[in-house]
């Protein structure tokens, strides 16, 4: 059996921990200033369903408070925003 030597173990390792962080989406820091609140997707849930929205899914927060997420209002799926004060908007893509 033919050893592997160090330098291509740390190469083969070093590739493979590269493909991994590849696969994972980079996400954008938050400033140290930002104050996240205290809402839950849970929270932006009912507040979507209370508006006529349905199967809320995708929700992630931003670092301004922002909830980001997709639901189903009128039968159509839709992006959506909700701000901290709760006020839902559509998000439009470019």
């Amino acid at each position: 059996m033919k050893q592997t030597s160090p330098i291509r173990r740390a190469l083969a390792g070093a590739i493979a921990a590269g493909m991994l962080l590849a696969a994972v989406p980079a996400m954008a820091a938050c400033d140290p200033g930002d104050k996240p609140d205290n809402t839950t997707a849970a929270d932006t849930k009912k507040r979507l369903e209370a508006a006529g929205y349905r199967q809320a899914s995708d929700l992630k927060k931003g670092c301004d408070n922002v909830w980001h997420g997709r639901a189903v209002k009128d039968g159509a799926p839709v992006s959506v925003m909700v701000t901290p004060q709760g006020q839902i908007l559509l998000e439009t893509n470019p």
